[in-house]
């Protein structure tokens, strides 16, 4: 009748608390989830700390690709900056409508020396144009899914140690024959540290994948905006 009093007494005395305590009692299973979460919240800080300073960097240079477009007389001279604003989406979709243009002048041209640049066709324009904006929004968006994926999914492999830590306290309780709290302790705290490490997996990784898709969104409306002004300019100028 002893044997279990004494069983739990050592168990009280083998798990002391805190962090270090609880590693050591963790099983194979909890230990395993708890290296899976930490792995996606590594990747997913890093992801942030990255996709933070790329988005801030394509806004800045975005300012200054329309303060420099819209001061230029000629599309020349803008293309002469867009190799330093390289971080800006608008870049390359003014790159692309600035070759259609080029080749489109150049394939019509009549060979007088006093003829008018023409471009043919707005609409051949406007689809490279869109298949620009296209490219620059898989760019931007870019490792942005693996924190939407962080954030779907590491409450429930948290959840998965939760409810293995529960079973444990539950096999222990029956083994110890005794449900006092120096038997269920370790268990249903092994249990909760796999619920907190889910939550901080997937919290940062859901409020930054909600910031970092708005950013993209309005730099995606930027993009469709200067697609518009871009053929509006044309049609004036080259029709």
């Amino acid at each position: 009748m002893l044997i279990a009093p004494l069983l739990a007494q050592a168990q009280a005395e083998a798990f002391s608390g805190g962090v270090a305590g609880l590693l050591a009692h963790a099983g194979w299973v909890a230990r395993i989830v708890l290296a899976i979460l930490l792995i996606f919240s590594l990747v997913s800080w890093a992801i942030i700390v990255y996709k933070g300073l790329v988005l801030q960097k394509a806004r800045r240079h975005t300012d200054t690709f329309l303060n420099v477009f819209r001061k230029s007389t000629k599309f020349s001279e803008v293309n002469s900056v867009c190799s330093q604003l390289k971080a800006s989406p608008l870049t390359g979709v003014f790159q692309a409508g600035y070759h259609e243009v080029n080749q489109q002048v150049r394939s019509g041209g009549s060979g007088e020396a006093d003829s008018r640049p023409v471009v043919r066709s707005l609409e051949s324009l406007s689809r490279s144009l869109a298949r620009a904006a296209t490219v620059e929004v898989t760019r931007l968006e870019r490792r942005l899914s693996f924190l939407a994926t962080t954030a779907s999914v590491t409450p429930f492999i948290g959840l998965f140690g939760t409810t293995w830590g529960i079973m444990n306290a539950f096999e222990d309780i029956g083994r110890m024959g005794s449900a006092n709290l120096a038997v269920v302790a370790p268990g249903i705290s092994e249990a909760l540290v796999t619920t907190a490490m889910g939550l901080f997996a997937a919290i940062p990784a859901a409020v930054f994948y909600n910031q970092f898709a708005s950013q993209v969104k309005v730099l995606n409306a930027m993009m469709d905006d200067f697609a518009l002004e871009f053929l509006n300019i044309v049609e004036r100028n080259f029709t």
